[in-house]
């Protein structure tokens, strides 16, 4: 439930210098870390804010607006309006890691090798912590894939199944990194001969599921690499291309 305001910003000495909203920001993030903030608290007014912090209400607003943009606190209006600060969440993740991308500052080559790797020890983990009903979970999830027929809607099985996946390892960073690779790479869903490819990867998925439950994690490790490359050689033949270009907007 969201706290109606937070302890006061006490500020010793008025914070100068053209980049003051950036010192605003990390004070803010200190208190997150600090623990004195916590998902759904609500930052005091931007009068209050200004007073406490001994900087202008354009200054507040400003550090506000970044750090609505970073994903930290999202702004309500009304009566009870106000900035807030977020539940933490994978899109965000997925938006940094996409925005590297696109700035050339990492490659689909090196985010889908640490995909694999990354897969590598969720698999581990998973042949050693996941629960029968979580198995019984992903096995719903690849009998729905096969009865569904959009190559959308198989996709969102396939996200589902990564995300419970990730999940039953019981480590949160994990599934936040697994579910932001995944968003990513779905703007290639639509490509050319994915629908083909689809149906092979249905196998290699149910074979895959039945060395998870069998706790085999070699063998399921080996499984989940020979279906990563099969879609990474797919994403990359088709990354530069202008369908693929078309498809992902």
């Amino acid at each position: 439930m969201a706290s109606e305001s937070s302890p006061p910003f006490k500020q010793q000495r008025p914070i100068r210098g053209q980049r003051a909203f950036e010192l605003i920001c990390d004070t803010i993030r200190q208190r997150l870390s600090d623990g004195l903030l916590k998902p759904g608290d609500k930052l005091p007014a931007e009068r209050e804010l200004s007073r406490q912090l001994h900087v202008s209400r354009a200054t507040i607003r400003e550090a506000i607006r970044s750090l609505e943009i970073a994903g930290i606190v999202y702004q309500t209006k009304g009566v009870k309006g106000g900035a807030f600060i977020r539940e933490g969440s994978p899109d965000q993740i997925a938006k940094t890691l996409q925005d590297y991308m696109s700035l050339g500052s990492i490659s689909l080559e090196e985010l889908t090798e640490a995909r694999i790797f990354i897969q590598d020890i969720v698999v581990q983990l998973a042949v050693e912590r996941a629960t029968e009903e979580q198995f019984a979970t992903l096995r719903r999830i690849v009998e729905k894939t096969r009865a569904v027929t959009s190559v959308q809607e198989r996709y969102s099985c396939a996200a589902d199944f990564y995300r419970t996946l990730a999940l039953s390892t019981g480590n949160r960073v994990l599934g936040m990194f697994v579910e932001s690779v995944t968003q990513i790479l779905g703007r290639f869903v639509r490509t050319p001969g994915y629908p083909t490819l689809q149906e092979e990867l249905l196998d290699s998925r149910e074979r895959f599921l039945k060395l998870l439950e069998q706790r085999d994690a070699e063998g399921a490790k080996a499984e989940m690499r020979t279906h990563l490359n099969k879609i990474h050689a797919h994403v990359h033949k088709f990354a530069g291309s202008k369908a693929g270009k078309e498809d992902a907007s």
